[in-house]
């Protein structure tokens, strides 16, 4: 069997990057994954796609996860359709990169709601299930810049510094239910995105990690899946850095 098998989880911002790895990992160990996308209705339905293949189960759901209507739908669409919700991943995010001196006030704005007030939105709605059943798995995807900051990134390190503070504490409040509360925060990973950067720039950024390389998001996808786990049953209040010794 594998090891989460007969659990439904969902993913925010699954349909790319990060988000999309995570749902797969999860689906390959078994979970049920419910796809959140805002607006790439043909990525999600390309990852829900790619989990059938393989013989998993899941379903695409579009909501704005930043607002307490999509996020309270989200929740409701998982557990109307399986009956419950066992883990939920918030990962939905988003950057607006800029000096403070050049950054608007709604990119900063834009960026905390995005990342910080969703994954809060997600976690209320989800834990009141959760702690009716007394079990439960949330993991939050934070960021390196949020454990030690990054130049240029002062509304995303706000944001992500934020969501440890809020995995900490959620941690605290719902522990006694057998809730567990982690994040996962990703270095420096090789994405679609990231894969076309200049090559001198690539070049200065590898020698401050000690493994010298960039994660993948197969890995990142791994460390959510542990936590996911019940073999992680006594983990609660963490970050994990998957970012090859980058910030330790």
């Amino acid at each position: 069997m594998s090891v989460l098998q007969d659990r439904i989880a969902v993913v925010t911002g699954a349909s790319r990057g990060i988000g999309r790895g995570i749902a797969l990992e999860l689906a390959k160990r078994g979970a049920t994954v419910v796809i959140n996308y805002n607006s790439s209705p043909d990525a999600a339905n390309e990852v829900v796609e790619t989990i059938t293949a393989a013989g998993g189960t899941a379903l695409a759901f579009q909501a704005d996860v930043s607002t307490e209507e999509g996020a309270n739908a989200l929740i409701k669409a998982a557990t109307d359709a399986y009956g419950k919700l066992d883990i939920l991943v918030n990962n939905a995010g988003t950057t607006r990169d800029n000096v403070i001196m050049m950054m608007k006030a709604e990119d900063f704005d834009s960026v905390l709601n995005t990342n910080l007030r969703s994954a809060w939105l997600c976690s209320k709605a989800a834990v009141r299930g959760m702690m009716r059943k007394r079990y439960g798995r949330i993991i939050n995807i934070t960021s390196i810049s949020g454990v030690s900051g990054q130049a240029g990134q002062t509304n995303y390190s706000a944001s992500k510094a934020g969501i440890i503070g809020l995995t900490k504490s959620l941690a605290r409040e719902v522990g006694s239910r057998s809730i567990t509360v982690n994040a996962v925060a990703p270095g420096f990973v090789l994405t679609d995105l990231t894969k076309d950067l200049p090559e001198d720039m690539v070049k200065q950024l590898i020698p401050m990690i000690p493994l010298g390389r960039w994660a993948t998001i197969e890995e990142v996808g791994y460390a959510v899946a542990f936590l996911a786990s019940d073999e992680a049953a006594c983990i609660t209040g963490q970050v994990l850095n998957v970012d090859g010794g980058m910030v330790m």
